[in-house]
């Protein structure tokens, strides 16, 4: 990044607040926001020509839109310059700029949270650097974008926008400085954590990871979503959740259809108003919070016809009132229904806690929690028998291989597990 002189890129002093300087604009200025197929295209080239891997970010509307389409993009590269393009009015127009960027190495903070949206776009990377996921693995405490361009970098970005609605139109002048701000330092702050990482042997770990999240496909959506309804737990009866999922699914399909966030069509507390008090005619339905607001009663019928669905389910169709699981069932019950796996459980989080200490790296970044109770519950068939393997490093090195884990992972895993679970 170009900088004006010495000022503008402190060294930071470990510990001396005094050095952090704030960073309030972009050295060069905000850039128009480009929503033409001639001002991506003119983007495009100017971006091939410069030197160096590309920062990357985009702006969502979590919160606001059902979608998790991208509403803005922002790009900087050595030599180019930073670039904010409007995705919307130009989707059918970004093959130039895909073909300038999509085999450069992406730099981005947090990259599982933007690339699903940028891959909509065609927009995909050929190698990834996280820089988030860079700082955990080199052992930072805070991994915040902010926090980690003032401990490495000594400046100081002043967040506020994050979670704005970014399908407004026209964006906000002090939301594109935001916007632009947020790739400024991207690239130094790479350089930094990568240096991080090389000091203490660990490239080669994060490089795994980094390939691991640009690869990994969208986790597809995960069934009985409507349990997660907020203040479910209050229902006591199978027909009341029967409600609550015939709500929950009828707002499902109303908010995709209008692009709007399901909380936007009817929050969560109205549904388990509903449920509750099990309405019986439209009256009764706008009787109750929410429902006859002036947003609601266009959609009345639609409502208390998902009620009548839910009251007329034999009941063969109701769900169960406790969620099924696939896999192990809630850690909580481990000990009365299998103390055997319960104390594998526990062995094998005391393991991995003294390899986090060890390396400075989150126990979450080791091994997913998730496989790890995989693996102690019933991961091995020696659980069950009461024997060990012949090699019992080699057979739980499989079983992590099996559920995914990365070399790096399994290597510092296995064998400590191995101990943990057969010594």
């Amino acid at each position: 990044m170009p900088v004006a002189d010495e000022s503008e890129n402190p060294t930071r002093i470990e510990g001396n607040d005094d050095a952090v300087v704030p960073l309030l604009a972009p050295v060069d200025g905000v850039p128009p926001v480009l929503e033409t197929a001639a001002a991506v295209a003119d983007a495009a080239a100017r971006l091939a020509a410069g030197a160096g891997p590309l920062a990357v970010d985009a702006e969502r509307a979590s919160g606001f839109r059902y979608s998790n389409r991208a509403y803005l993009i922002q790009l900087r590269r050595r030599g180019s310059g930073t670039f904010l393009i409007d995705p919307i009015p130009v989707t059918d127009a970004l093959a130039p700029l895909a073909e300038a960027i999509n085999d450069l190495e992406w730099v981005l903070h947090s990259a599982d949270q933007d690339l699903p949206g940028l891959a909509e776009l065609g927009l995909r990377p050929a190698r990834l650097f996280d820089t988030e996921l860079g700082g955990r693995l080199a052992g930072f405490e805070r991994v915040g974008l902010a926090a980690m361009v003032e401990k490495l970098l000594g400046r100081e970005l002043r967040k506020g926008h994050g979670a704005a609605d970014w399908s407004t139109r026209p964006l906000p002048a002090e939301w594109l400085n935001y916007a632009a701000l947020d790739v400024e330092l991207l690239l130094e702050l790479r350089d930094e954590v990568a240096a991080s990482l090389e000091k203490q042997g660990k490239t080669e770990w994060a490089a795994q990871e980094f390939e691991h999240v640009r690869t990994t496909e969208p986790a597809a959506p995960k069934a009985d979503r409507w349990r997660r309804t907020s203040g479910i737990h209050a229902l006591r009866r199978t027909r009341q959740l029967a409600v609550v999922r015939e709500l929950w699914s009828a707002r499902d399909q109303l908010a995709r259809h209008r692009d709007v966030a399901p909380a936007r069509v009817l929050p969560d507390s109205a549904i388990i108003a509903a449920a509750q008090a099990d309405p019986k005619s439209i009256g009764q339905l706008r009787a109750l919070p929410v429902f006859g607001g002036p947003r609601q009663r266009r959609h009345s019928r639609e409502w208390l016809a998902a009620v009548d669905r839910a009251r007329a389910l034999p009941e063969s169709d109701l769900p169960t009132l406790t969620q099924p699981y696939d896999g192990p069932p809630p850690v909580n019950r481990w000990e009365r229904r299998d103390p055997a796996a319960a104390a594998r459980l526990t062995r094998a989080r005391a393991a991995m806690s003294e390899l986090s200490e060890e390396h400075s790296i989150p126990v979450e970044n080791l091994l997913t929690p998730d496989l790890l109770r995989r693996l102690c519950w019933d991961g091995l068939p020696e659980f069950r028998s009461g024997t060990a393997p012949d090699a019992p490093a080699q057979a739980i090195d499989d079983y992590l291989k099996a559920g995914g884990a990365r070399p790096w992972q399994r290597e510092l895993a296995a064998p400590r597990l191995a101990a943990a679970l057969f010594d």
